[in-house]
């Protein structure tokens, strides 16, 4: 739709499915930061992957999963993943699941669920503390979403939800103490262009409904959301259009004003970095790019002083990655985009005690854009993505910290990426949605709405 929140170029006109997808051109901003960096190039985080079609061009922009930026989104990317994450949300499910989590029954297995009423990618999924995943926004092929719904897993069905006020897509989403869910910025589309959104809802599942809260003080997406021990939420970097490029600042939401108030800015700018709240309260802010580099670097976020630090760069640069805090407290970091036109298989994992990064095994796939989820076994999963040949991936891997191997679980029943992946109580794990591609020459690519899980 010309609107891929990806690495790639924004469209002046929707663009066909076979084209770019990308998010825009602006002038970058802010400083370089330390370690290893690479020039810019098209190769990076291409998000959407088939629909792109092979460039050989460098993008004039960066923006990120959001997910990462998906996310995914990443990130979350989820990202994203997102982007806040998949790792994120992982992470903070299993820290509300508790003791109710059991291991996976399963021989570790995919299986299919009740598809989701919209197809869509650069969605957000959260798990709620009723135990349904609230499924909110992205895009399909034409347009930005302001749909949601909602997965029971006690059904296996999907379920509309209320409409978010504002249509979005790279946004972040964080499940609150008070069990409502924060959706922050992402992108818009306006006469054919999108463009970074400040604005912020809530969605409450007692009434279904989402409602206005305070605006961040600056429009972004590529950006990452933590939630703090103290229940505020910090936004750390991101990027810009209309010239804003990309960006060093943070903020923190409070849950209790409605209100988001600037923080310490980070050492660098990023944009689809990862962020992961460490057990000593300190975020790890790791990798992204910005200014057409892509970095190693890292830092670390201190709620008590509100200011960043750096801290050990990582073994590769980084950029479309995914990153889970393990039950020994190490950063799983995975994949991702690398020096062009690499994509990456290899993984490190991060010690906060010496603050620094060491290699752990590599994958048996090079991927990015994927999704990892830390399961109740303490072991990582690794599912989908966007292979070596901007192929959308149907392959998994499951990481062992005990042994620091990756082996493979099973195959998904679709290949994907942009997608979501959430723990639910029973230990199995939600995959729904994201974009499907054979190669990047049949013009195959599509926005899914089918689910599947994986036990």
């Amino acid at each position: 739709m010309g609107v891929k929140r990806g690495l790639t170029e924004k469209s002046v006109t929707p663009s066909p499915r076979s084209s770019g997808r990308g998010r825009g051109e602006a002038a970058g901003v802010g400083v370089g930061c330390g370690g290893p960096e690479v020039p810019w190039a098209e190769k990076v985080g291409m998000r959407g992957p088939a629909k792109h079609g092979p460039s050989p061009q460098p993008s004039p922009r960066f923006a990120g999963r959001g997910g990462g930026m998906l996310g995914l989104p990443l990130v979350g990317r989820l990202a994203p993943m997102g982007h806040v994450g998949v790792c994120s949300i992982a992470g903070l499910a299993l820290a509300l699941l508790g003791a109710c989590a059991q291991e996976p029954v399963g021989p570790g297995l995919f299986s299919a669920t009740g598809s989701m009423t919209t197809a869509r990618e650069t969605h957000t999924a959260t798990l709620l503390r009723n135990g349904k995943v609230l499924i909110a926004g992205g895009e399909d092929e034409t347009q930005p979403l302001s749909s949601a719904e909602l997965y029971d897993p006690a059904t296996g069905t999907f379920v509309a939800t209320g409409a978010m006020i504002t249509a979005r897509y790279g946004h972040t989403a964080t499940l609150l103490p008070n069990g409502k869910v924060l959706v922050a910025g992402g992108d818009e589309v306006s006469d054919a262009l999108p463009f970074e959104l400040s604005s912020a809802e809530l969605f409450d599942p007692a009434s279904g409904t989402f409602a206005a809260t305070g605006s961040m003080t600056v429009a972004r997406s590529g950006h990452t959301a933590t939630l703090l021990p103290d229940g505020k939420v910090l936004i750390v970097g991101g990027c810009v259009g209309g010239g804003g490029g990309f960006l060093a600042s943070a903020e923190l939401y409070d849950p209790a004003s409605g209100t988001f108030t600037a923080t310490g800015s980070m050492t660098s700018i990023r944009c689809s970095h990862t962020a992961t709240l460490l057990p000593s309260g300190k975020v790890l802010i790791a990798g992204g790019a910005g200014n057409f580099v892509v970095f190693s670097s890292a830092e670390l976020y201190d709620p008590a002083s509100g200011s960043s630090a750096p801290t050990g760069a990582m073994t590769a640069v980084r950029v479309e990655h995914t990153a889970t805090q393990l039950p020994n407290g190490a950063v799983l970091v995975s994949g991702g985009i690398g020096y062009y036109p690499d994509v990456l298989s290899s993984a490190e994992l991060y010690n906060p005690a010496s603050e620094t990064f060491a290699p752990t095994g590599a994958m048996a796939e090079a991927r990015s854009l994927h999704s990892e989820t830390l399961l109740p076994s303490g072991k990582v999963l690794i599912a989908g993505g966007v292979g070596v040949a901007g192929e959308s991936l149907s392959s998994a891997e499951l990481y062992d910290p005990a042994s620091g191997a990756f082996k493979a679980p099973g195959t998904m029943a679709v290949a994907r990426s942009l997608h979501t992946a959430t723990l639910l109580p029973s230990g199995k794990v939600l995959i729904a949605g994201g974009g499907g591609a054979s190669d990047l020459v049949s013009d195959s690519y599509a926005s899914l709405s089918s689910a599947e899980l994986y036990y």
